[in-house]
């Protein structure tokens, strides 16, 4: 898969042409994160307590999934085929930005899940998160 040429050297910078890319827990997509923002996530996933169960459960599939990638010398990477099969990602397939890091989805699973997610914004279903910002 190739990174978007206007990435590839923020990319660089950041983690000198590594990435890692695991499995979305709630939605059948892979998240794709530079190295370095990738070690931030590591470590907050290593803090969690091992005996909390669901921590246990989050440390096993993340970091159990999660496959250090190269991008080469024309900006691409090569999912390897566990992910991909997770994903169920054959050509073609969506690559979204979504700021530290990108969701790598099947265009299948992308055309399936969209109408849902508008759905679910225009319906008004707001978390507590959210119901504070204004677009």
């Amino acid at each position: 898969m190739a990174i978007p040429k206007k990435y590839r050297d923020a990319i660089s910078e950041a983690s000198d042409n590594q990435m890692v890319a695991t499995i979305d827990l709630h939605s059948p997509c892979l998240l794709i994160y530079t190295l370095d923002e990738w070690e931030v996530i590591e470590r907050k996933l290593m803090a969690l307590p091992n005996v909390d169960p669901q921590a246990r459960l989050y440390q096993r599939l993340l970091l159990g999934h999660a496959s250090e990638v190269d991008v080469d010398a024309q900006g691409r990477i090569l999912i390897p085929s566990l992910l991909r099969e997770h994903a169920k990602i054959d050509k073609p397939a969506i690559l979204l930005g979504q700021g530290n890091k990108f969701e790598l989805w099947s265009q299948e699973a992308w055309d399936a899940s969209r109408p849902d997610m508008l759905e679910s914004v225009v319906s008004g279903d707001v978390s507590e998160s959210l119901a504070s910002l204004s677009f």
